[in-house]
């Protein structure tokens, strides 16, 4: 049975890599359309392979060149009302939602009002709006698939398993570029520093937030709303080869984990084929040439954002959308220059001291919290 996908971010990280599932498996696939932001190159590109309906950019700028490079039989969108329809308005099965930051959060809602099933690889979506998000997927009878490696390899063990049988989830963290190194070592690193990630080729921005372990901060939050978990049931250690991707406690001390060589693609490809698997383009796992692997508790006070996306998770309401908020900002800064590496927790923590928690916000009122944290955040000097 053909497959009808579209995907939000096409031309980043996760979307290159869902294109690259696709292409070698085409016939199992359609692509209804594809959203990206301003690497025309790379879009016009994929926009020929793909063969969308409905395609949408950042701009109408952009829109207008790119309508010039393509053929005329795909339909040309941009902004906000174009990512919405590519979300929502197409005849795609499955979205993915691979943008980077909250601003995947009205295009998932409004797909899943559209009754599409949604590969989830945005975790800031589930982050800013998680009650909002899982009430409408229950609500609605759509299937949340996660793409996150962790969240995938969390999925994966817990298929066939009552949910009363689950002690807890451990979610596994490389530590990032700088895993090695102490507080007292991380004044002066540099963004190039920051983006020498161990194992994954990833985006910028998630690059970073590995360092800062704020990633894996939104990954315990997403894993309590996917998998409907305590946080005092999510444990976090650091395992820094990256194959042991995460693992299910089980009531009677079973431990089932998931292993694989650190390649995005077998998660995404998971995702797209759910409940089958399928063969896909990466390297089998040579356990007995690996030899060993590494494991060591997670330092909370090396780690102070890992800390502060716990505090958020169990204050609820919009404690998530502030932290989330004030990350991607401080993060932004980061890489313009503007401040330093050890500034972006600092942020984080002066937004989450102002904030005035409302418990149970609506979408409005997410909202209005993510562009205050977003202002304050972005004019804190230091």
């Amino acid at each position: 049975m053909v497959k009808r996908i579209s995907i939000l971010g096409s031309t980043g990280s996760i979307g290159t890599q869902t294109l690259d599932v696709i292409a070698h498996d085409s016939d199992s696939y359609i692509v209804e359309g594809l959203a990206a932001g301003a690497n025309l190159p790379l879009f016009i590109e994929q926009i020929k392979q793909f063969r969308p309906k409905k395609v949408s950019v950042a701009s109408k700028e952009l829109a207008e060149q790119l309508k010039m490079m393509i053929p005329s039989s795909t339909e040309v969108l941009y902004g906000e009302e174009g990512v919405m329809e590519v979300a929502a308005g197409t005849d795609a099965d499955l979205l993915v939602t691979a943008v980077v930051g909250s601003q995947g959060l009205k295009p998932t809602l409004a797909a899943i009002e559209a009754g599409k099933q949604i590969g989830i690889a945005n975790k800031e979506t589930l982050v800013s709006a998680g009650h909002l998000v899982t009430q409408l997927a229950a609500k609605h009878e759509v299937a949340l698939l996660p793409v996150d490696s962790e969240h995938s390899a969390i999925f994966q063990c817990l298929n066939g398993e009552s949910p009363a049988a689950i002690s807890k989830l451990t979610l596994t963290a490389s530590g990032g570029a700088f895993r090695d190194k102490s507080r007292e070592e991380l004044h002066g690193v540099t963004l190039e520093d920051a983006l020498k990630h161990p194992n994954w080729s990833m985006g910028a921005k998630l690059t970073i937030d590995s360092a800062t372990m704020a990633n894996k901060g939104l990954e315990v939050i997403e894993a309590h709303w996917l998998f409907r978990m305590p946080y005092d049931r999510i444990e976090v250690i650091l395992h820094q080869e990256s194959t042991i991707h995460s693992m299910v406690e089980f009531v009677d001390n079973s431990v089932i984990a998931q292993l694989g060589n650190p390649d995005m693609r077998v998660p995404i490809q998971y995702a797209l084929t759910y409940p089958k698997r399928k063969k896909t383009p990466t390297t089998p796992l040579n356990l007995a040439q690996l030899g060993k692997l590494h494991f060591k508790p997670m330092d909370m006070q090396r780690f102070p954002c890992l800390a502060m996306a716990y505090e958020s998770g169990r204050l609820g309401g919009t404690a998530p959308t502030v932290f989330n908020a004030a990350n991607e900002v401080a993060v932004a800064r980061f890489m313009r220059g503007e401040i330093t590496f050890l500034q972006i927790e600092a942020i984080i923590y002066q937004l989450l001291d102002q904030h005035q928690l409302v418990i149970s916000p609506d979408l409005g009122q997410v909202l209005e919290t993510d562009a205050w944290a977003r202002e304050i955040a972005g004019r804190i000097a230091f």
